[in-house]
């Protein structure tokens, strides 16, 4: 069974990091409801969620997916890029723990799950503002004994590799490449996006549907002409803080659990 930890918009939302965009007054009451919304696709389309409250002093703790990196046989629990995030991962510990052995991140490392795109038994990193080399080697290293490989990609003008590239199924990474280095993903047919929309590369398969922010209309109809069947999402007030439809889910298979 496939499962999502998701986490309550904080109130204090406005106070969140930001690297890339500028400032924008966010409603924390119209995040709160679209992430709502964002939970019952993810409930429509078979996906068994877990929603942890809120932690009003963390700004960004909706953002769950930086906090963990989960495979199919453990959980490596994050040092996050932000250190004002770093105390996000201690209410996020606790629910992996049922499902997961976790494995912790020391410093000088730093990593954040939105540099990670998994697909099969690769992990493509991305080395940014917010993942270190030695993240990336620390990752190498937990995850060697269980036989993945881990890749990185150079990421530039972006927060992290999820906001350049994400996997949507069919051996296809939908793209823009000049945030990333993109001779990294070869064997993969790639995508670009809409030239108009150079922030939707941010998109989560599950269950063979794209989710995509509804933000991206050209983007959405270049992937339905290639046959893909897209679902479209208002995630706006969250995009406000760098957000996107991977970040706010940590999506896992429950069935893997490490007896």
């Amino acid at each position: 069974m496939l499962t999502a930890i998701t986490r309550g918009v904080s109130p204090s939302m406005n106070n969140c990091e930001l690297t890339f965009h500028a400032r924008q007054e966010i409603d924390a009451g119209k995040a709160a409801r679209q992430h709502q919304a964002y939970e019952e696709v993810l409930r429509q389309l078979g996906v068994f969620v877990i929603s942890l409250p809120a932690e009003p002093d963390l700004p960004d703790a909706v953002f769950v997916e930086d906090a963990a990196v989960v495979v199919d046989e453990i959980a490596v629990m994050t040092r996050m890029g932000a250190a004002s995030r770093r105390s996000e991962t201690e209410s996020l510990a606790r629910a992996l723990s049922v499902y997961r052995l976790l494995k912790y991140m020391e410093a000088p490392a730093t990593l954040d799950g939105g540099d990670v795109m998994r697909i099969g038994r690769t992990l493509f990193v991305g080395a940014s503002s917010r993942t270190n080399a030695d993240g990336i080697s620390e990752l190498r290293h937990l995850l060697a004994d269980y036989g993945y490989r881990v890749k990185a990609v150079g990421v530039k003008g972006c927060l992290h590799l999820k906001s350049g590239c994400t996997y949507i199924g069919r051996d296809t990474i939908l793209v823009n490449r000049s945030w990333i280095d993109s001779t990294q993903l070869e064997g993969f047919d790639l995508i670009d996006v809409a030239a108009t929309e150079p922030t939707a590369a941010n998109a989560l398969l599950i269950q063979g549907v794209v989710i995509l922010p509804s933000s991206f209309p050209e983007t959405k109809a270049m992937l339905e002409a290639r046959g893909f069947n897209v679902r479209a999402i208002d995630v706006s007030e969250l995009q406000k803080a760098e957000g996107g439809v991977t970040c706010t889910s940590l999506i896992f298979n429950s069935d893997d659990i490490d007896s």
